[in-house]
């Protein structure tokens, strides 16, 4: 995207929709993807019951979008034709409201659930598009790396692609980096150079949602030296790319006795993988960064990718928060608590930390500024700090859930075949039921609540949210980067000065 662009709040709209709806998602998934699970390879994730939920949520979000009366619907300035918002680079103040409105409509499809539906790496590609001299570096041989992410940017915005990612290395030794393991490219890695691309070998973690995305970008977050200089790419490629395969973690849907039962597991379980690339050819002009470590830190920091990723991050956080908070509130009157002092104090703690993320989201969206070329990036200093005690927030709200559910999450029956039995369900009519509340809707609250904060799924979820952007002391490190300590320390030292021993 060019650095002269219009904000793309005031574009006219066109007559004719370019939106991707969800029937054309779900066919583009139906590929040569190489998808493993439990030893056996996957035929189709759109119907496969591990990831045919996940994939019918994602489908669902761009037909979303792609409503007539979505306001999610935006102009591409550069060209004129309509696309969704959630791939613009954000121009103006309008465009970080109308961004986030948007990234609100997909989070609250999912109530948060789905960490990684398409506007999360969208945004990241929003920061490098805006920035692409970024990607320039000596040494390339002709190519031009800043015109690879210039055009691949055209290719989102224009067929609005669902890209996940794998940035992490695998857990191999955190002693040391990719250069001192013992085995050849265990770290995804250059292992040769053609005249048509770059061969990757090796692995790459977590890809989450990437059994179900279009295409994935490889690269790598974590610091590199000068020695691991084979292991500073960022590549983008289709997942069903020859030689690229996805080992998943066990799924949850397909060990869910039913929606009743498990009404997150069975519909937000994006799942997560460990990708393997087997010697993968990628295309030279789907290259963005060539064995160039200073170039990794560029990508992320210097474009303001790592500022809209994770404030899209947030705000689905925000979204999240708000509806663990909202089962907290139901329980509560379920079980006639909700005027005790002490349910009320942890009501109120839940909606604090449920406010800090939110106020989090705001402030970051309201001190905004433009940079260099217009891009008004999220102010660093909220949405840092509020990342920051993310680790330690969503802990302290399941604990809250815990505490408020006590025992009621232990006492449902089994499934809901106990409902539809004759012979059992007078009993559970009898027994499991609140003043005003019949049994059956107790049960269904409190197995959400059991999903929620219990399940694998649940369990899963209370370690992405700790995790999500790193180990609590590099989350907590970009909030110390990124507050501003000078003014604060002048302060101390200017009241220091005036006055003495005397």
């Amino acid at each position: 995207m060019t650095t002269s662009e219009p904000s793309t709040s005031s574009a006219r709209m066109p007559a004719a929709t370019g939106l991707r709806d969800g029937k054309a998602f779900l066919a583009a998934l139906r590929d040569d993807r190489e998808v493993y699970v439990d030893g056996e390879r996957v035929d189709d994730v759109s119907t496969d019951p591990a990831f045919a939920p996940a994939a019918h949520t994602v489908a669902e979000l761009y037909d979303l979008a792609a409503a007539p009366a979505s306001d999610m619907r935006a102009i591409d300035p550069e060209t004129g034709a309509e696309t969704n918002r959630i791939y613009l680079t954000p121009r103006s103040t309008d465009d970080l409201a109308a961004f986030r409105r948007a990234v609100q409509t997909w989070a609250r499809h999912t109530h948060g659930w789905m960490g990684r539906t398409p506007d999360h790496v969208a945004a990241f590609f929003a920061g490098f598009g805006a920035h692409p001299e970024a990607f320039a570096s000596e040494g390339t041989r002709g190519h031009d790396f800043a015109a690879n992410v210039r055009a691949y940017r055209r290719r989102l915005i224009a067929e609005q692609l669902y890209v996940s990612y794998a940035i992490i290395p695998p857990q191999v030794s955190r002693a040391t980096t990719a250069h001192a393991w013992e085995g050849e490219h265990i770290q995804a890695g250059v292992v040769e150079e053609r005249a048509e691309g770059l061969v990757l070998r090796g692995a790459q973690m977590l890809a989450t949602g990437a059994a179900v995305a279009d295409e994935l970008l490889i690269s790598c977050i974590k610091p590199l030296t000068d020695d691991d200089r084979d292991f500073a790419i960022s590549v983008a490629l289709p997942v069903a790319t020859p030689g690229l395969k996805l080992y998943c973690r066990r799924p949850y849907a397909t060990a869910a006795s039913s929606g009743f039962d498990y009404p997150l597991a069975t519909r937000y379980d994006e799942t997560d993988a460990l990708v393997v690339l087997d010697d993968v050819l990628v295309p030279w002009e789907r290259v963005f960064v060539d064995r160039d470590v200073a170039g990794l830190r560029r990508q992320f920091f210097d474009t303001g990718a790592h500022q809209l990723g994770n404030w899209q991050a947030q705000i689905r956080l925000a979204v999240k928060m708000e509806f663990l908070a909202g089962l907290g509130r139901k329980m509560a009157a379920v079980n006639g608590v909700d005027k005790f002092p002490g349910v009320v104090e942890k009501l109120g703690e839940l909606a604090s930390l449920a406010a800090t993320v939110e106020s989090g989201v705001l402030a970051a969206e309201y001190t905004a500024t433009p940079d260099s070329v217009g891009v008004f990036r999220p102010a660093p200093r909220p949405l840092y700090g509020a990342m920051g005690l993310q680790s330690e927030i969503y802990p302290r709200v399941l604990a809250i859930l815990r505490d408020l559910a006590g025992g009621g999450v232990l006492q449902v029956p089994s499934s809901v075949a106990d409902l539809r039995n004759p012979a059992t369900r007078a009993d559970i009519d009898r027994y499991i039921q609140s003043p005003g509340v019949e049994a059956r809707e107790r049960i269904q609250l409190f197995k959400l609540v059991w999903d929620a904060v219990g399940s694998e799924f649940g369990g899963r979820h209370h370690q992405y949210e700790m995790f999500y952007a790193g180990a609590p002391f590099v989350v907590k490190g970009y909030a110390y980067r990124n507050y501003g300590f000078d003014p604060a320390v002048g302060a101390v030292e200017a009241f220091l000065a005036s006055y003495d021993e005397h």
